[in-house]
This record gives structure tokens, C-alpha cells and sequence, in this order.
């Protein structure tokens, strides 16, 4: 099997690379910011329309970046926005409408109709004013690792959909050999989802290495045995914390593979 090299040094071989996406391949940060301040906006706009306090919607309008990971200096890379699915967004905007005096399924009712005018808006920028680009070396690496022999698959919390766009967008269809998504069952972080990810690779995830930017997918990856965890610090402008890792990984350079020689 292809040896991986992290900074020169020898790590482990594989044959397999699972990738998170956004804030690993993707640069996604300037993207997922707007959409955590669309979802802000609209749901103070519905709350105003149905007739709620001032006091509430000054509450929500404290809460909600919180629940989404917002800051004084942009977005979390450990936050809801930046790692949680679509579902999970949903169910933290419901709790902060909760908190704010709304029932439970008032909140649900409200919290889908926010993400789902957003989406709206959400399409019509996201392909124009806020292109996702790929992270400096993710290209190389993939192609690298395509010539090495190595299957390359992804593993997101995003939909089917918006991952095949992406591939599609980005030209990386024949560099990948298949994805799990939100739409998978269980979806990530659970461990299951990388080893539903490797039955469809035909691969062991002992014969993997996972990469991502959260704990929440390194944890994953070492409960569902994969053999070697990397942790990419490089997707974001603040760095996120990671302590479930066995190597980190800044750039995509420091990634270089050797292969076997037969």
C-alpha cells in the first residue's frame, strides 16, 4: 500500500482518503458567516411580523448568533454553522425561539420557514457574491493521490445534492470515487457513517485515513477504526481547536504520499 507522508515523515499506509468538505476542501468561512446572519435577519423579520416584543427580538437577536457561532471576529470553525448539519441548525434556532417564550411547535414551525426562506436567498448569492473556492493545494493533493491509486471519498454533513454540486463545480467528479451525506442514515458524526462510507468503497476503515476540521469527525473516525486521523487547521481564519487528532495537518503541501514499489 502507498505510504503517507506528513511534512517528510512517515505516517501509515492506505488505501483510502475520506474527506470532510467545507473548511477542509472547501472555503467555505465567508459563505456559512452570511448564511448564519440570513437566518438571524429573517427570523427577527418573522418574529416582528407576528407581533413580538422588542424585548424578544433583541433576546433572539443575542441568542442566535451565539447558538450559530458567531464572534466579534467572524464564525467559529468550532461552532453549530460551521460543524452541525442542516437538521441540527434548525433544532438550535427552535431552542433559542423557546427561550425567547415561543412552544416548542411554534418554534419547529417558525425555525423551518426561516431556513427555508433563506435557502431562497441563499441560492441566489451563494453562486455569485460568495463563490466557494478550494483551499490552497487541495487539487494537487487529490490528484496525487489519484495517481498514487488511492480512493478518495467524501464524508459531509451536507445534502446529496449540494455535494455533487460541488464536485461538479470544482471538476473533482473523476477524483472522487463516492461521498456519505446528511442524507445518509446515521449521517455524521455517528461512526456508523464512515463504515457505511467504506462498505461502498469496499474498503476497511483500518485501511483509511480520515481528514477533517472538527473533533466531532476525528472522534468519529477513531471509534469507527480508521487507521490514521489527520486533523486540517487550514480551512478557517481562526484556527480551530482540535484535540482528537493524531496528526494536524496547516497546509495541504505537507501532504505527500509514497508509492509502494512493486
Amino acid at each position: 500500500m502507498p505510504t503517507i507522508l506528513l511534512r517528510g515523515e512517515p505516517i501509515g499506509t492506505i488505501k483510502g482518503v475520506l474527506f470532510d468538505k467545507d473548511g477542509t476542501l472547501s472555503n467555505s468561512e465567508e459563505h456559512l458567516l452570511k448564511l448564519a446572519e440570513l437566518r438571524v435577519q429573517t427570523a427577527s423579520q418573522l418574529l416582528k411580523e407576528k407581533g413580538a416584543s422588542s424585548k424578544a427580538i433583541k433576546n433572539l437577536q443575542e441568542l442566535l448568533p451565539k447558538a450559530y457561532g458567531l464572534n466579534e471576529q467572524g464564525i467559529s470553525p468550532n461552532g453549530t454553522t460551521a460543524i452541525a448539519s442542516r437538521a441540527h441548525n434548525l433544532l438550535s434556532t427552535a431552542t433559542v425561539l423557546c427561550l425567547i417564550g415561543e412552544t416548542w411547535p411554534k418554534a419547529l414551525e417558525l425555525s423551518n420557514k426561516v431556513f427555508r426562506l433563506v435557502d431562497l436567498l441563499d441560492e441566489k448569492i451563494s453562486n455569485k457574491s460568495i463563490p466557494r473556492t478550494l483551499l490552497p493545494g487541495v487539487r494537487i493533493t487529490l490528484q496525487n493521490l489519484r495517481e498514487a491509486n488511492i480512493t478518495c471519498a467524501l464524508i459531509s454533513n451536507d445534502s446529496g445534492s449540494g455535494i455533487q454540486s460541488f464536485l461538479s463545480k470544482h471538476n473533482l467528479k473523476s477524483l472522487f470515487n463516492n461521498f456519505w451525506s446528511a442524507d445518509h442514515s446515521p449521517a455524521k458524526p455517528h461512526p456508523a457513517a464512515v463504515i457505511g462510507l467504506c462498505n461502498k468503497l469496499n474498503l476497511h476503515p483500518s485501511e483509511c485515513a480520515l481528514i477533517g476540521d472538527a473533533d466531532s469527525d476525528l472522534l468519529m473516525a477513531r471509534q469507527s477504526g480508521v487507521g490514521i486521523t489527520l486533523g486540517y487547521t487550514g480551512g478557517w481564519s481562526q484556527k480551530p481547536h482540535l484535540t482528537k487528532h493524531e496528526y494536524l495537518i496547516n497546509k495541504w503541501n505537507e501532504l505527500t504520499i509514497k508509492q509502494s514499489k512493486h
